[in-house]
């Protein structure tokens, strides 16, 4: 080091940001100008740690010394360090954590591979689960449950359970437990000794109902600890004590997996200072909530999103006018991360992050799959972005790496990236600039495919700017939802700008969003970086709860509040922070009784939880409760904060500026201009600025570009960027036109992919609305309903939510109303139906169809449609899915044709009539939920509305013509695609007919034989199946058309539209009377959710693409009474149904196929239901999880081995009622070319015998039965069949799908880096039927 004296002595803040790519540093000098930075995360060749290296630049720009590589750094200059750091995110993604065990409860050792049960794709052949974090899973014999239970009306009056030593403990929230099984420390010591001898270290501890009951966690962590485990996650202190096993497991899982490597991190950090150590330093980390917190409590769960929470913070300190709330936009290289703020940081508290369940506290950051990096596509006759990245290596083709084009090369290309300004950093000697040639070149062969394959004559820069629109379209979708799902509209926000790739796509997305001002911060491109320097230190703590809202319990919150107060107190003054600096935020996790909707009410000012409760919950989901339904307390929820005055800076200074600037209009002053290709106009000139040329009162007209040292900003034509002191403000013109129609009739292959964009857009926005406004827990949490758009004669153009079973069979619904009612229908009308004979698939699912009107009031342009599964409309026993039905009057409600509105009057009293009728059968009720009938219908009315709103705007955005002209050229591209796929087949097995035969467990047979021309169309005939049955297992033919789509989507393994082009290059021949095209009597309630997995079977191994997966949704239930306290014992009266009720459907095996082995425990095909988490289950419903596991052997043997099904074991803690649907309990799941069948299922009665033994009965398919107390019901479902000769021989080649097996890891899954509420509805989406 030499001795040249410093020039400066002044204490400075240093806030590194260490991305996936580069490292940002700001650092702020009193006296001077900020210091910014930008350097490579990862060169091994200069450095070994990025934020080190920043930091030491930084001391040497300030000190004047030499501080060489290697040595320590000087502390005496440094005040402060605040950083970010993707060392959690990158471990977790590139699954390089600590080795790890899992400790859990007997008979749940499978809990994280079977996890929520669901697949991670709809359609895929060969599913690949996320790989799990730990190496070993322990279980031990330990098990405690919940005494009461939630759905128990009498509980009030029944005698408290009392605490008793061994039998009945006291929980957190004051709940008794029952100790089913004591903790055996003898057995846990054994266990931990043999993990210690496999070099195991580390563990994760999730034990059934520790959120209540932490005890038995703990006592396990001392043993551990005292046979020397250097690290142990316990689930009920990760998980912050929050109920649902699955997801506090995984958390403890993944906290075991990243804090020792967050540690060392940290220490390898400190250590690179003076004495080896940050003594004297405040240095504080970010955490993925937005707050900070000391580096020597920084853990590796609450670090995921340490870097994106980085820029959230800083978009909202900085670009935030106080008033409408701002839209965050952060566009990197590989990737987009869209956020929200309105005055207040928004919350998820459970997320699924690189395919692994967190429960914690993160901002609701979403990431999307497009990003500069993303590679552009011509697939299917349609423009595709994504989501596949060119990443840093290769990079995008300009980058002299031989990458493919990418969103960045398209914005090159079309002039608004300018080379002139990027370093020359390119090439083998890493001294050339951008290669604009090989772009061009790159373009020019693209654009001469895409003009051979349409007959168009596009140019090259039309094909450039078609990418980048379609790019911002895909990225406006997520945009949309993260808004309007809450409940706010998108257009009322400002757009706040970040990350290297934002200002190049800013104006036009905030065009395609109808957002008029977008804010760009002068630090934009390093907002992550400056954020940290505008967090504020943050200390949280949680209980759970099982209080009533109400003034009674009102004292015991406060206390609760007030303990949890301390606590956090306590927790940021050892942090450092003064107590006259922390302020708290009080919370009660709320939800109304019989619903899953969690609201976390921030205390109001008045104290009224309550109403706190009605307005948010008006706001997000349009409506309230009346106030007579209780409000349950789930959490007890204390934010302390080290408050900052810097904080708020940036945003004054925006608003200020605003409103106190002389804005004058800049004219002169740019470095040059250069032509420029935007959508309307074409090439134009455009002004380039440099930003800090640029005084702030100035004005620049678009187009134009501004420039700085790490980022571009694109002004289009029209707009106008006001500059300020930090801020750049553009604002848009706001003048809608309508798009030219002229000689648009011939297909744009660009608008086509827009339209593509759009249709769906309309048809989620239609979901969205729905679940919103509905009310019942079957359409508002479980998801069950689709939505979509029509053609003027009712074919399918878009279909959301994908519930594979509604997947076309809806327009054959909009068919049967559009023919009968042909030219009588009127404007405003809205028809229901529900009957298989209209296009029903089973009677609960109701459709509700409304015709869309041209402005004339008489012509329909398209139809809208929305089908919600009704989870009761009357029937036997009071149940409309009864297992023992064998006429369609035992299933409830059935309805042909009815107008639920005409002349604008809803006709209420016509409906509950129907609703009511089937009380009139023998045996049988009417609805008994009138309430959340009408309400549902009424939502569905109103989503239906929301799509017919938006057709209309869109019609007038582009005129009628064009509108239905690309609705037809959506079509026929799904046609071609399907058509292409059937060709390939027909070529690969020559003329031959493809025929499949298979058998039902009550004998009834299934054949088809598909013949396929060469045109790429084929006949699927179904003749040779059997006569309809005395059952519930007849399919209406609407439910054939949904399997073959969603069949062949699957064999088509690409995106492609799924809407009644699918369809047309095929016919389907249904003989009548067969149970595929039953009598309008006939039962069909089962053939929804079984006959509809066993006809994907079928046709996969028609197509000799896979082997039979489990055949069966496993359809599930239990029923009980609420016995009033002094009747025990007497015969409980079941005919108008039951006091409480719980179904589900269970995952099996998937079946292997040439080159995959079948996923066990995972749901296949027709189905994509989550399982409910034992805790939740146990807390209200009267029974007992023993076991829910993989049934080992179960998958058949082959050269690929199908997957296995599970055990999921119950029992009654009261008399229940069980009742089962099952399929494959006779016959095997098929194995394929030589490979062994899959075992079949089997349901079975555990009797408990007055003497304590047990008598084992096999139920059969189904059944209702009851089961007293002590009795259980124990489920086997099937596993899939294997493929191929089980020795290793040679065998027959598929067809297939994809090259990809499912076996060990091969850390190639490309997740999510931040998965907030966007993602979990569209996960939620796909995970219901």
């Amino acid at each position: 080091m030499t001795s040249v004296p410093p020039k400066s002595t002044t204490l400075i803040d240093i806030d590194p940001d260490r991305g996936g790519t580069f490292t940002d540093v700001w650092a702020s000098v009193p006296g001077q100008p900020d210091i910014v930075l930008k350097l490579l995360s990862v060169d091994p060749e200069n450095y070994d740690d990025a934020p080190s290296e920043g930091i030491r630049r930084v001391l040497q720009m300030v000190s004047g010394q030499t501080i060489n590589r290697g040595s320590q750094l000087p502390k005496d200059l440094i005040r402060s360090i605040r950083m970010g750091t993707t060392v959690a995110t990158n471990a977790l993604l590139e699954r390089k954590g600590r080795r790890h065990a899992f400790i859990v409860s007997q008979g749940f050792g499978d809990l994280l591979d079977i996890g929520h049960q669901s697949r991670p794709k709809l359609f895929e052949l060969g599913i690949k689960k996320p790989e799990l974090l730990y190496d070993e899973v322990v279980e031990i014999s330990e098990r405690i449950t919940v005494e009461c239970f939630d759905e128990d009306v009498n509980k009030d009056s029944r005698p408290a359970p009392k605490e008793v030593p061994g039998l009945f403990v006291k929980g957190i929230t004051g709940d008794i437990l029952r100790i089913v099984q004591p903790l055996n420390e003898d057995e846990v010591k054994e266990k931990l000794g043999a993990l210690k001898a496999k070099g195991i270290d580390t563990l994760a501890v999730c034990l059934v109902h520790s959120y209540l009951y932490p005890t038995h966690e703990e006592r396990v962590a001392e043993i551990a600890k005292e046979m020397g485990f250097k690290h142990v996650s316990t689930s009920s202190e990760v998980g912050s004590n929050m109920i649902k096993m699955i997801s506090r497991g995984s958390s403890a899982s993944a906290d075991a997996y990243l804090t020792p490597e967050i540690v060392q991190y940290v220490d390898g950090f400190a250590k690179g200072f003076a004495d080896g150590n940050l003594d004297g330093v405040s240095c504080e980390f970010m955490q993925s909530d937005g707050g900070l917190v000391s580096h020597k409590g920084f853990s590796g769960l609450r670090g995921i999103l340490s870097g994106p929470a980085g820029g959230v913070v800083g978009h909202a300190r900085t670009s935030y006018d106080g008033e409408a709330p701002i839209v965050g936009f952060d566009m990197g290289g590989t990737s987009t991360d869209v956020s929200r703020y309105g005055g207040s940081f928004e919350h998820v508290f459970e997320t699924v992050t690189a395919g692994v369940s967190i429960q914690s506290p993160q901002l609701d950051i979403n990431t999307v799959a497009a990003g500069g990096g993303s590679m552009l596509f011509w697939k299917n006759g349609m423009f595709k972005v994504g989501p596949e990245s060119a990443g840093a290596h290769p990079g995008p083709a300009s980058y002299r790496k031989g990458g493919p084009l990418t969103v960045t090369d398209a914005n090159l290309f079309l002039g608004r990236l300018v080379p002139e300004y990027f370093p020359a950093i390119f090439g083998p000697e890493e001294n050339l600039p951008l290669d604009t040639e090989v772009v061009a070149e790159k373009f020019e062969e693209l654009t001469y495919q895409i003009n051979a394959d349409t007959g168009k004559s596009m140019t090259l820069h039309e094909v450039a700017h078609g990418f980048i629109n379609v790019a911002n379209e895909s990225m406006s979708r997520p945009i949309r939802a993260l808004t309007e799902a809450r409940g706010f509209e998108t257009s009322q926000h400002n757009l706040a700008t970040f990350g290297g790739a934002g200002g190049q796509h800013a104006c036009e997305i905030a065009e395609k969003l109808g957002i008029g001002r977008i804010v760009i911060h002068k630090y934009s491109s390093i907002l992550s970086a400056y954020g940290m320097a505008l967090a504020e230190v943050v200390q949280e703590a949680r209980e759970p709860s099982s209080e009533t809202l109400g003034d009674e319990a009102l004292p015991r919150l406060e206390e609760k509040l007030a303990t949890l107060r301390q606590r956090v107190s306590e927790g940021l003054l050892v942090q450092g922070i003064p107590s006259s600096s922390i302020a708290h935020a009080d919370y009660l996790n709320l939800r109304y009784h019989g619903t899953d909707t969690n609201f976390m009410i921030l205390r109001p000012e008045d104290n009224d939880w309550l109403t706190a409760l009605e307005n948010e919950h008006y706001r997000e989901l349009s409506f309230t409760f009346p106030r007579t339904r209780k409000v349950l307390v789930d959490d007890i929820r204390v934010r302390g904060v080290g408050k900052s005055e810097e904080v708020s800076k940036d945003n004054d200074s925006l608003v200020n500026e605003l409103k106190s600037l002389d804005f004058q209009s800049q004219s002169k002053g740019e470095d040059m201009t250069k032509q420029v290709y935007f959508a309307n106009g074409g090439h134009q000139a455009t002004k380039i600025f440099q930003l800090n040329a640029l005084e702030p009162g100035r004005v620049i007209s678009g187009p134009a570009i501004i420039i700085d040292n790490t980022q571009t900003i694109i002004v289009v034509p029209g707009a106008k960027a006001k500059i300020l002191t930090s801020h750049v403000v553009i604002d848009l013109a706001q003048d809608k036109t309508q798009h030219d129609a002229d000689g648009e009739l011939v297909v744009d292959p660009i608008k086509l992919s827009i339209f593509g964009h759009r249709f769906m857009g309309i048809a989620e926005e239609m979901g969205r609305t729905l679940q919103k406004t509905s009310i019942s827990l079957n359409i508002k949490e479980r998801l069950d309903f689709s939505c979509a758009i029509f053609s003027p004669d009712g074919e399918l153009v878009a279909n959301a939510p994908h519930v594979p079973v509604h997947l076309g069979s809806m327009s054959y619904a909009v068919k049967y109303q559009h023919e009968l009612h042909r030219g009588k229908l009127r404007l405003g009308d809205v028809l229901v139906s529900n009957h298989p004979e209209s296009g029903g698939t089973h009677l609960p699912d109701i459709t509700v169809i409304s015709p869309v009107f041209d402005e004339d009031g008489k012509t329909i342009c398209f139809y809208t449609a929305s089908r919600g599964h009704h989870l009761n409309i009357g029937g036997y026993r009071g149940n409309s899915m009864p297992p023992d039905s064998t006429e369609l009057w035992q299933e409830g409600a059935a309805i042909k044709s009815f107008f639920l509105i005409r002349d604008g009057y809803f006709d209420e009293e016509g409906i509950v009539a129907i609703l009511l009728e089937p009380g009139q059968h023998p045996g049988c009720s009417g609805a008994r939920n009138l309430g959340d009938n009408l309400s549902d219908l009424k939502a569905q009315v109103a989503a239906n509305t929301k799509g017919s709103n938006l057709i209309r705007a869109l019609m007038d955005e582009y005129s009628r013509p064009v509108v239905q002209f690309y609705m037809k050229k959506i079509q026929e591209n799904a046609e071609s695609a399907v058509r292409a796929y059937l060709k390939s087949a027909a070529k690969k097995f020559g003329s031959a007919p493809l025929t499949a035969t298979d058998y039902l467990d009550n004998g009834s047979k299934m054949m088809v034989s598909i013949s396929i021309d060469e045109t790429g169309f084929a006949t699927l005939d179904f003749t040779g199946t059997s006569c309809e049955m005395l059952s519930n297992m007849n399919a209406p033919p609407a439910i054939t058309y949904s399997a073959l789509i969603y069949t062949l989507r699957l064999l088509i393994g690409s995106d492609i539209p799924l809407n009644q082009g699918c369809l047309a290059p095929t016919k389907v021949i249904l003989p009548k009377d067969t149970f595929l095209n039953p009598s309008a009597k006939a039962a069909v309630c089962c053939g929804n959710t079984l006959t509809s997995q066993r006809l994907v079977d079928l046709l996969l191994k028609a197509f000799q693409a896979a082997a039979a997966s489990q055949g069966c949704m496993n359809c599930f239930g239990f029923f009980g009474n609420c016995i009033d306290p002094g009747k025990e014992g007497e015969e409980q009266d079941d005919s108008q149904g039951f006091g409480f009720g719980y179904g589900e459907t269970i995952c099996g095996g998937e079946g292997a196929g040439p080159t995959w082995h079948g996923a066990s425990g995972v749901q296949i095909h027709m189905t994509n239901t989550r399982t409910t988490d034992v805790e939740i289950i146990e807390k209200r419903y009267p029974v007992l999880l023993r076991d829910f596991s993989i049934r080992k052997g179960s998958g058949g043997k082959g050269k690929f081995n199908g997957g296995c099904g599970v055990v999921r074991d119950w029992e009654c803690r009261y008399p229940l009622t069980f009742g089962i649907i099952t399929e494959r309990r006779v016959h095997q799941p098929f194995g394929m070319f030589g490979g062994e069948n899959g075992e079949s299922g089997a349901n079975y009665w555990v009797q408990k015998m007055e003497d304590g033994s047990e008598r084992w009965v096999n139920i059969g398919s189904r059944g209702q039965i009851n089961m007293k107390t002590g009795d259980r019901c124990v489920i086997h479902t099937p596993g899939g069949g294997g493929w191929g000769i089980p020795d290793g021989s040679d065998v027959k080649d598929g067809i297939g799908v994809n090259g990809v097996v499912d076996g060990p890891w091969q850390g190639n899954a490309v997740y999510p880096r931040a998965a907030g509420s966007f993602h979990t509805f569209a996960a939620a989406q796909e995970a219901s039927s």
